[in-house]
């Protein structure tokens, strides 16, 4: 089974597979030997981390060849940072002294920004290595998926994948697709340039009172309790087709914490907004960069609210972002992003710049009372 995970175009709430033994899982009903145990990334030793890179780099060689991971101190450094607004809880299922499989969720705390309106669903992450699916390992990851939601009372399981063995296997759980989407690719090598150049000039002429904002490496802390609310606006703009979710909301202890994290990574995060004259901020786009990958650019959001369509803002947002980049990253081979495929405005500014389609993958939902009728099928 390939990987099954939140969609890849919402922002996650922490990293997916960390590290001990706490307690054993039942695999009584799957075909292999292995055993599902839950990992504290805080008390694992070397030799439990050692598998956990192993299979980290066996799944990215299974799925993205040409993405680079993050170094291994970087990875473990950042599982073992706590959130203030809930757990990330790990189980990993080992044969012998091979990691083969990974399964990972957060779960939110009644502080987490957005907690109301998200609180009855789970999304989970979870992966098994190729040569160890069709063993019922995805099955017994499910029923601790089932066991949380009836813990923390969630009723709703988000999941998703990219690979047509993922889309078989939720599709025979009787999971639902609501939402269709992909990383798209922009290769700079192939960028026109010129175009790019005019997008910046008619910006500036076809806006002549509105203000074209940066804010380099971080929004200024003084600045993140006001950007905070038109992120959360921005965002939540974005198509969701049929899928139930609540608010993304960012608040400014949010931004900080998540700041924090890139800061120990070292990732330079860019911002360019438009400002309108009465004040009003309506757009906005932003880019990460890490040092550790200094080939990729990763594309966080790029939005303009819906009072100000039609003014060719994101076209100037991605424009001079773009210019940006160039100048400021010449090693840089190429910007990822995400897209839902509904979203028309942003995929049409996308195909112009020369954007294409690199992985496409699709999230599904099931309810828990439909997945426990799944699993004591399966007993």
């Amino acid at each position: 089974m390939s990987t099954i995970r939140r969609p890849f175009w919402r922002p996650s709430g922490g990293i997916t597979i960390s590290s001990l033994i706490k307690g054993v899982w039942d695999l009584s009903e799957t075909k292999s030997a292995a055993e599902l145990t839950e990992f504290d990334p805080k008390t694992a030793s070397r030799e439990e981390w050692t598998g956990i890179h192993a299979f980290r780099l066996a799944r990215h060689t299974e799925t993205d060849r040409l993405e680079q991971l993050f170094p291994e101190e970087d990875y473990e450094a950042m599982a073992k940072k706590d959130s203030q607004f809930g757990e990330m809880k790990r189980y990993l299922v080992s044969e012998g002294d091979e990691v083969v499989g990974g399964f990972g969720t957060f779960i939110e705390n009644p502080t987490s920004p957005g907690y109301e309106s998200n609180k009855h669903i789970l999304g989970v992450d979870f992966g098994v290595l190729g040569p160890h699916r069709r063993k019922g390992i995805g099955t017994s990851f499910l029923r601790k998926a089932l066991s949380l939601m009836e813990e923390h009372d969630k009723s709703v399981l988000t999941l998703g994948t990219e690979e047509d063995d993922g889309h078989a296997f939720l599709a025979s759980i009787g999971a639902q697709a609501k939402l269709a989407g992909a990383e798209n690719r922009l290769n700079l090598e192939e960028v026109d340039w010129d175009m790019v150049g005019r997008w910046v000039a008619e910006g500036r002429e076809r806006n002549p009172d509105t203000e074209l904002v940066f804010y380099e490496r971080r929004i200024p802390e003084e600045l993140l309790g006001e950007i905070a609310p038109v992120l959360t606006a921005l965002l939540n703009t974005m198509p969701w087709d049929d899928l139930d979710h609540g608010e993304i909301v960012f608040t400014e202890e949010s931004f900080k914490e998540h700041y924090d994290r890139m800061d120990q990574l070292k990732i330079e995060h860019h911002t360019y907004i438009t400002k309108e004259s009465d004040g009003t901020i309506s757009g906005m786009t932003d880019v990460n960069w890490a040092p550790q990958l200094p080939h990729q650019i990763s594309q966080q959001f790029t939005g303009v609210h819906p009072d100000h369509r039609g003014r060719g803002l994101g076209k100037w947002l991605k424009a001079a972002m773009l210019e940006y980049i160039r100048s400021r990253y010449p090693e840089a081979r190429y910007i990822s992003t995400g897209n839902a495929n509904s979203n028309d405005p942003m995929l049409g500014i996308n195909k112009k710049l020369g954007f294409k389609t690199h992985r496409g993958g699709s999230t599904y939902q099931i309810s828990r009372d439909d997945l426990a009728k799944y699993l004591a099928s399966r007993s």
